[in-house]
């Protein structure tokens, strides 16, 4: 490679903010001297495109993003790596202008295979299958967002009818706590004031070191520098009561939690594979709010699963309408290519799950605008992005409200204390600063 011209290559994320960590990593891979960074939307001599294969809406817009970027430019190397050629390299290698599709594990050494930037008439594939006992490989993100996402754990062991995560990424693994903290500091050293803790199921953390989530937690807090940790989606059985009493103690850890629900109706939940009852996520709901009473709680709900009868979604949208959540995030069932639920007896019709979804995001919007009530005239630490829109400057308050107030440069990336004023007509939250 010419090391007197340096390449231009851009990346592109698609899916969970796992996958915005890893790509992070790999950027950082990618020698200075060698390659210069840009945008995704600028002009490049590379593109890589990190994807996302959880539905077929996933699936979708990865193969949207492969053809914006061929079209943006025909001349350009273009590889797609991550999920969705782990599961499917020959459907990414068949789409014409893609140069190279590298699976999960070959992401990470993707800078080792660019050593020819030609364009080539075939498609070069590494994806290779996963172990039962692949390694961690640690990753986390800064410089491209005002929080960090820290990659604490990867895979699961759950084998839940309609997920195809384990194909994707393999078995549960994480890191000792010893090199996450390690990473914290180095997050911290770059002036970082948020962590968000990601990865495929959190809150099964430590099972190869004998460690824990909790204990996690309890060493992150001591990380001088980072004002605020954030979890991300974690497993309601998994989501104790040792990790709630810990964010109702300690002001560094966020009062928000998004707990993969997936249905109120135990019938369902059983053919899902899911380990827990309504009782259990009733309870864990509940037991947060006497804690918290100001938590933000989100919840993913999967509408049109084989079997789900109308009677069956009714009893999960009065479960749901019953519980102080603060948001939902709806999903159509999509059958997933090797998956148990791909074979299912039951199949609900597109337009009734159309139906459905719609009915729940109703319901989504109106807990939003419940909890946005809730905390009118509350105090909260906000903090605030590096992103100007529209004259105003937006951020999220630790119960997860995207508040917006009057653009300040000074405001970026601060963590600044402010009364919640009410509902603006942009849908987020007004707020007054307070000295």
């Amino acid at each position: 490679m010419n090391t007197l011209k340096r390449k231009k290559v851009a990346f592109h994320t698609l899916g969970c903010k796992l996958n915005f960590a890893e790509t992070s990593t790999i950027s950082r891979s990618f020698p200075e001297d060698q390659f210069e960074k840009v945008q995704a939307g600028k002009k490049a001599d590379i593109y890589i495109i990190n994807t996302c294969s959880v539905t077929d809406a996933a699936d979708k817009k990865c193969r949207q993003a492969i053809r914006k970027f061929i079209n943006q430019s025909p001349d350009a190397f273009i590889a797609v790596v991550g999920c969705y050629p782990q599961l499917k390299p020959h459907e990414i290698s068949s789409i014409p202008g893609v140069d190279l599709v590298l699976g999960t594990k070959e992401k990470f050494d993707i800078a080792g295979y660019l050593s020819v930037l030609e364009k080539r008439k075939k498609a070069e594939i590494h994806s290779s299958e996963l172990s039962s006992t692949g390694r961690f490989i640690p990753s986390f993100s800064f410089g491209d967002r005002t929080r960090s996402f820290l990659k604490i754990q990867d895979g699961c062991d759950y084998g839940c009818a309609y997920c195809t995560v384990p194909l994707a990424r393999g078995r549960s693994k994480s890191p000792e706590i010893k090199s996450l903290i390690a990473d914290a500091e180095r997050i911290a050293g770059k002036g970082v004031k948020e962590i968000v803790l990601t990865g495929v199921n959190i809150g099964d953390f430590g099972k190869p070191a004998g460690e824990s989530f909790a204990a996690l937690l309890k060493q992150l807090v001591k990380v001088p520098g980072i004002e605020r940790f954030r979890i991300s989606s974690i497993e309601p059985n998994l989501l104790t009561d040792e990790i709630i009493e810990m964010t109702a103690l300690n002001i560094k850890i966020l009062p928000h939690f998004h707990i993969p629900m997936q249905s109120g109706n135990n019938k369902i939940l059983g053919l899902m594979g899911r380990r827990y009852t309504l009782d259990l996520l009733a309870d864990r709901v509940k037991t947060i709010k006497k804690m918290l009473p100001l938590a933000g709680i989100g919840a993913d709900i999967i509408v049109g699963f084989p079997g789900e009868s109308v009677s069956d979604f009714d009893e999960t949208y009065s479960f749901v309408e019953d519980l102080p959540l603060s948001y939902l995030h709806v999903f159509p069932f999509s059958a997933r290519p090797g998956t148990v639920a791909e074979d299912m007896p039951g199949k609900v019709s597109h337009e009734e799950k159309e139906r459905r979804s719609k009915k729940l995001i109703s319901l989504s919007e109106l807990k939003k605008l419940e909890f946005n009530t809730l905390n009118t005239g509350q105090t909260a630490e906000v903090l605030f992005e590096k992103i100007r829109s529209s004259g105003m400057i937006t951020g999220f308050t630790g119960n997860y409200i995207r508040v917006e107030y009057q653009w300040q440069a000074t405001l970026s990336g601060q963590i600044i204390k402010v009364r919640m004023k009410g509902i603006s007509p942009s849908g987020k939250m007004s707020v007054e600063l307070i000295d």
